[in-house]
């Protein structure tokens, strides 16, 4: 069985890493990693935002014919937020299957517009690192907009400095048309037309 390479990597804060060159041809290689709560806080710095708890990622690595491999893991996670409203802090449970191909013959596709491939393919690289791929996992499943319990956007007021903002009604000037035609004495279906019995 393959043992971790004992290397560090200054930009991240975990890294689990395994040499493709030790992984077996013929067996999965085993993995598992538990950062503890100082490495976790690192994690959560490097993500920007407030906390990281509980992380854990565990899977192998499987060779798949003679020269590539597979990652597969369940990452579990609680991560800590700030609402994307209020500001409070918004708890979450991740838990994520995550698998990634690692091909030896991988070829960047061409041409202008370059569309990332959709079955997690990459190069093979001289190192496999499932810690990286533990923190990059679980940036990709972190909530875009986490809201806590009961926050709901209010209107919304703009103004340049000195000046009275304008609210959501200011800036749709036809809102009100219709209502203040019926106070007129008008009907906006044209019921009421003034020019209807000539």
């Amino acid at each position: 069985m393959s043992e971790p390479v004992n290397a560090s990597n200054a930009d991240l804060p975990l890294t689990v890493p395994f040499r493709v060159a030790t992984l077996s041809a013929h067996r999965p290689t085993s993995f598992s990693v538990e950062p503890d709560a100082e490495t976790q806080a690192l994690v959560a710095a490097l993500l920007g935002i407030s906390a990281v708890r509980g992380m854990a990622f565990r899977g192998e690595i499987r060779p798949l014919g003679k020269r590539d491999f597979e990652l597969e893991g369940r990452l579990a996670a609680t991560v800590v937020q700030p609402c994307s409203i209020t500001l409070t802090p918004v708890t979450t449970r991740i838990e994520e299957t995550v698998t990634r191909r690692y091909l030896a013959d991988y070829a960047m596709p061409e041409g202008e517009e370059v569309e990332v491939p959709e079955d997690d393919s990459e190069p093979l690289p001289e190192v496999i690192d499932a810690g990286a791929v533990a923190v990059e996992a679980l940036a990709l499943a972190l909530p875009l907009y986490p809201r806590a319990a009961g926050a709901e956007l209010t209107e919304a007021a703009f103004g340049p400095p000195g000046a009275a903002p304008l609210g959501d009604a200011d800036v749709k000037p036809f809102a009100g048309l219709a209502d203040l035609r019926r106070r007129m004495g008008g009907d906006p279906h044209g019921g009421d037309d003034p020019q209807g019995d000539a």
